[in-house]
């Protein structure tokens, strides 16, 4: 099929090769060249080609995915991949982004065993791990508790003259709840629950458990284990419930790496109660990637949809334009695109400072640990928040067609949206982000320095010895200068710390116990946490800038990052203003070159989503193709309802002719 014209021309038109970004975006040339490799495997495997899920039921739909998976794992040995980053790609091009029941699997289950294990349990239980001989997830999240894990109620009670824990849930709260491949694919579990031995509770640890038998897959005695029923979406994955009536499982299924029981059921403690942090802000730190290229996807249909689309007339007589040439539009998606590419980068350096952090912790040092935990945590929710509205804005964007299946937006946003909940609940990720910028700004205070991204706080020090008054302390912003926004929001960030930390001394003054001002305080300590990850966001982008050697990629990556950090002030102008970091005169200017830059990138834009790599398969999307080919896809696709299977359906001689005939 040929290409449509609209897109041809939107091509032809950018001032750089998107090719050249993709390598940016992909880590350089061989990255790119590899990722391409394994995906043409998948795409040129007719194993791996399915009807459209749309058009399936929910059991269907977990049959599928079932299918994928077992293929999936078969293929991956055959093929020899092993590096994480490529096994990524092949799974990300296989499923094309459905969620997959295997998945806990492979990333919690295997991720907890390989870090929170002892050598012996090591040796045990990986090559069953990783041959898949056992299938696992993990079970944290119960009926009644989530993100709050001191409140979970499962218990694992030690008993010292068989030399087993016994498992139990005792309430109908303790139910196991959620877990991903836990209704019905898993055999084993990573259970989290409260410690009791020689009569004393130690608080929650991890112990494996098997749930089902090996071979038929029944339920163990003692084992009540199924589906939770459906969803807002996921429809492949069987989310479920686990409840232990007094199970019993050997010693040694407790994770031992760092706290142990000893047979006579003396308790040994760990060395630091943050050690087993590691598989949360891993799953964390993936979700900040996870946010970039879901919303990156939905900028990709809604940005090539309404290049093809025509609608309306600018100027009477003349043909209609495409909506992408209206400034509400720009208005609408580029700030979005702008975000999505600021999320890549904050995606990759949360990657890469988490390994590195994870080699200095394996070698015991854990001086960075709390700043890994906070920044994880805060930008897992900055990112999962953003992207979730802005993946809804683009279905809107899209029109009527968005909100068809066929427009792959809805199955985007019902896949993407649960990552504001699961791995901590969004508001709750920003309080423990607040948490450390609150002891951070305390630690400034009383004269000491701190480090890393809150290494702005220091200033604040040096300016409480002069006596001038607060807002009268203003940083000279250029707006057209990243640098200098970059520390327009430090600053920001600096006042909104340091006035929730003011508010927080405040309310504790008036006597108030130190949890009642907490709660008190919690709408400044959320904003000043989201101030935060604004500005590490704002300053990941600029400091990108610099790395990019290429010219025409750099002019236009500058443009996106102008348009993220002065879209951002035009929408916290009250900030900005009452801290005295902008006059108004220049918030003006500010909301002045956010238009000015929607037409500077207007002719990028389809350039700049086709930078991002996406195949039709990925994007499952009629209105996002490539090719631009919508209105006679739409069709075809329609055509393949099954409503459309009969040309009478049979409800019409069932109920409506009886009634008609009754009348």
């Amino acid at each position: 099929m040929t290409m449509n014209a609209d897109l041809r021309r939107e091509r032809a038109a950018a001032t750089f090769q998107p090719l050249l970004l993709t390598h940016i975006l992909d880590g350089g040339p061989e990255r790119t060249r590899r990722r391409k490799e394994i995906e043409a495997l998948v795409l040129n495997d007719p194993d791996f080609q399915h009807e459209d899920l749309n058009f399936l039921s929910r059991s269907q739909r977990y049959e599928q995915a079932i299918r994928k998976s077992s293929l999936m794992v078969m293929k991956l040995r055959e093929y020899g991949i092993a590096d994480p980053e490529e096994i990524f790609w092949f799974k990300r091009t296989c499923t094309g982004n459905v969620p997959e029941p295997l998945g806990l699997h492979f990333s919690m289950f295997q991720k907890t065993i390989e870090t929170q294990t002892t050598a012996a349990q090591k040796e045990k239980w990986l090559p069953l791990v990783r041959g898949v001989k056992i299938i696992g997830t993990y079970a944290q999240t119960e009926l009644g508790h989530g993100t709050h894990l001191r409140g979970l109620e499962t218990t694992a009670t030690y008993d010292p003259s068989t030399q087993e824990f016994i498992l139990n849930s005792p309430t109908v709260t303790s139910i196991k709840w959620w877990p991903g491949g836990l209704g019905k694919t898993s055999n084993h579990a990573i259970v989290l629950a409260q410690l009791y031995t020689q009569g004393q509770c130690k608080g929650l640890h991890a112990f494996i458990v098997p749930i089902r038998q090996l071979g038929t897959h029944e339920p163990l005695p003692g084992i009540t284990v199924g589906d939770i029923g459906p969803k807002f979406g996921y429809d492949e994955m069987d989310n479920g419930y686990l409840k232990m009536d007094n199970f019993r499982i050997p010693r040694e299924n407790m994770l031992m790496k760092y706290a142990q029981v000893e047979p006579d059921g003396t308790y040994v403690k760990p060395v630091s109660d943050k050690l087993t942090y590691g598989t949360m802000v891993f799953i964390r730190s993936l979700i900040v990637g996870d946010s970039a290229r879901s919303l990156s996807r939905a900028c990709t249909i809604a940005i090539r949809y309404s290049a093809v689309r025509h609608q309306s007339e600018l100027k009477p007589g003349e043909p209609e334009p495409q909506i992408l040439d209206y400034q509400t539009q720009q208005y609408k998606l580029f700030p979005l695109l702008a975000t999505a590419y600021a999320f890549h980068f904050v995606g990759a350096y949360i990657k890469n400072t988490y390994h590195r952090i994870s080699g200095d912790i394996n070698e015991g040092d854990l001086s960075e640990l709390p700043e890994l935990h906070a920044l994880t945590a805060g930008l897992k929710a900055f990112t999962s928040w953003t992207a979730n509205a802005g993946i809804e804005e683009c279905r809107m964007a899209c029109g009527g067609h968005g909100y068809s299946r066929c427009s792959g937006i809805p199955d985007i946003y019902v896949t993407f949206t649960p990552s504001c909940t699961y791995e901590g609940e969004n508001t709750v990720m920003m309080l423990q982000t607040a948490r450390f910028l609150v002891k951070s700004y305390t630690q400034v205070s009383s004269g000491q320095q701190v480090t890393g991204m809150v290494s702005y706080l220091n200033d604040l020090s040096s300016q409480r010895i002069q006596p001038q008054h607060v807002a009268a302390r203003t940083v000279t912003v250029r707006i057209n200068d990243p640098a200098s926004l970059v520390e327009a929001y430090r600053a920001r960030a600096a006042r909104l710390v340091e006035a929730a930390a003011k508010n927080l001394q405040a309310e504790l003054n008036h006597r108030k116990s130190k949890e009642d001002a907490w709660n008190r305080t919690s709408v400044d300590l959320v904003r000043a946490s989201e101030a935060h990850c604004h500005y590490v966001v704002v300053k990941l982008f600029a400091a990108k800038l610099s790395e990019v050697t290429n010219a025409a990629v750099r002019a236009v990556l500058t443009d996106l990052c102008l348009l993220y950090a002065l879209f951002g002030i035009s929408k916290n102008t009250g900030d900005f203003l009452q801290a005295g970091i902008l006059t108004s005169a220049q918030v003006t200017q500010v909301n002045q070159h956010v238009k000015e830059l929607l037409a500077v990138i207007r002719p990028n834009a389809v350039a700049l989503v086709d930078s991002f790599d996406f195949h039709d398969v990925h994007l499952g999307s009629v209105l996002g193709r490539y090719d631009g080919n919508v209105y006679e896809n739409m069709f075809e696709w329609a055509k393949t309802s099954p409503l459309n299977k009969t040309q009478v359906h049979e409800s019409f001689h069932k109920h409506l002719k009886p009634m008609q005939a009754k009348l």
